[in-house]
């Protein structure tokens, strides 16, 4: 009896020492982590970011992994109170808004959850979070806006297709744009609005464009898929785009069919978004689980903009995803 006493005794100051530490009592020797991330059907760019991600966060790798998917905040933030009361070790997310996270990052601190930003910002303090591994959205919107300013058109008549509200992308993409049509007199946005990343929406945008006679020569869509499902309705009304024709067509992630689409001079202009943040991930666990500090709190993408007219088969072998 009193050695059964004592094996309790023994196992539950085990159990102790590990949860002090910050394991966990049923530790097998992987890295817990939890990964919230937007729909990977979302677009091509999304797509490479979860198979990025499926990719190294394996047992291989010495990780435990558990994602979970959602374009809604509401249901995002769900997902991450439940991986906290799971006890993961890591929470890494790509947020669909901005806001309202402050709370469910004050509950990860408190149980010990050491939160990592990818793809996307967040309006938090950074206190609540490691690091933040991301695209420069803003950038990306005005070096969009930049190349069309370029472009030196008398007037600018631009269908303006946006991404899911309220997503750093979106805010980013949009930001630059507004800016611009805000400063000068020739540039009009025929319409604004969201097709949440969607070719069948942003097609139908168009065509609502297209059928009430509204003149444009630009479509800035925040993403490929939602350009694709542009071009689509232009195509179905015999309007001509890309290099030299009626409408300039822009878009943002290089997938590489876009790319080729730029090649083909069929499109104009495609921002890149790089969706290959795993690695750097990776690496901040590996050097937290070594006992270092992370100094750099944002760790910046390198990314740039293609023209049309000066794309190579190079550049969308290498850049397409």
């Amino acid at each position: 009896m009193k050695k059964k006493i004592l094996a309790v005794l023994m196992a539950t100051a085990m159990v102790f020492s590990m949860v002090a530490c910050g394991g966990k009592a049923d530790d097998n020797g992987l890295i817990k982590v939890g990964i919230i991330n937007n729909d990977p059907n979302e677009s091509g760019y999304r797509t490479a970011n979860d198979a990025d991600l499926k990719a190294m966060f394996t047992e291989a790798n010495g990780y435990d992994a558990s994602f979970a998917y959602s374009l809604k905040n509401d249901e995002q933030i769900a997902s991450a109170q439940q991986f906290i009361q799971d006890g993961v070790d890591y929470l890494l997310l790509s947020a669909a808004d901005t806001a309202g996270w402050d709370s469910v990052l004050k509950d990860a601190q408190k149980e010990g959850v050491q939160v990592i930003l990818f793809d996307r910002t967040i309006d938090a303090d950074d206190s609540l979070y490691v690091a933040s591994i991301v695209s420069d959205m803003a950038k990306e919107g005005q070096t969009a806006v930049d190349w069309l300013k370029g472009q030196n058109l008398a007037e600018y008549n631009v269908i303006h297709i946006q991404g899911v509200m309220g997503s750093a992308a979106q805010k980013g993409r949009t930001g630059a744009l507004d800016a611009e049509v805000a400063a000068n007199a020739n540039w009009n946005l025929v319409t604004q609005q969201t097709a949440e990343w969607n070719a069948e929406k942003a097609q139908q945008i168009v065509q609502s464009v297209i059928d009430s006679g509204k003149s444009f020569n630009v479509i800035y869509a925040e993403n490929d898929d939602m350009a694709k499902g542009a071009v689509a309705a232009l195509d179905k009304a015999n309007i001509s785009h890309g290099v030299g024709k009626d409408v300039i067509v822009m878009g943002f992630d290089c997938n590489k069919w876009a790319l080729e689409e730029l090649l083909k001079q069929n499109w104009n202009y495609d921002g890149q978004c790089n969706p290959f943040q795993a690695s750097y991930i990776d690496d901040i666990i590996k050097k937290l689980e070594a006992g270092e500090t992370i100094t750099e709190k944002v760790i910046i993408m390198d990314e740039k903009g293609f023209d049309a007219s000066t794309i190579t088969q190079e550049d969308v072998d290498k850049y397409g995803i």
